[in-house]
């Protein structure tokens, strides 16, 4: 399974959007992706067993590092069809993707 979606390949679609920013760098910014929906990865094991199972997950951080390769790693070990976005919302941004006020 695939574990990252190249920002410039990604649409989103009929996909869902989590967005697991840490806290203080989710609330040090004023957007978000489109339809995302946010979620603490320090509370990982309280909502994962909550994503849907039937859609693919899109994921994002700040910049695609840590946060996004942990939360990856824990979603696929359930069965989860999920991938993040390389570089994170900054890459998305860098490759002309469209982020809302939030």
């Amino acid at each position: 399974m695939e574990r990252t979606v190249k920002p410039e390949n990604l649409n989103l679609r009929d996909k869902y959007v989590l967005d697991v920013r840490r806290a203080d760098d989710r609330n040090a910014s004023p957007e978000q992706l489109a339809g995302a929906e946010w979620k603490d990865p320090a509370l990982l094991s309280e909502w994962a067993d909550n994503l849907p199972r039937d859609r693919e997950i899109v994921l994002y951080c700040v910049r695609g590092g840590g946060v996004s390769n942990s939360v990856v790693d824990a979603l696929q070990a359930k069965g989860l069809n999920a991938r993040f976005i390389e570089g994170g919302i900054e890459g998305w941004k860098v490759a002309g993707g469209a982020v809302v006020a939030k």
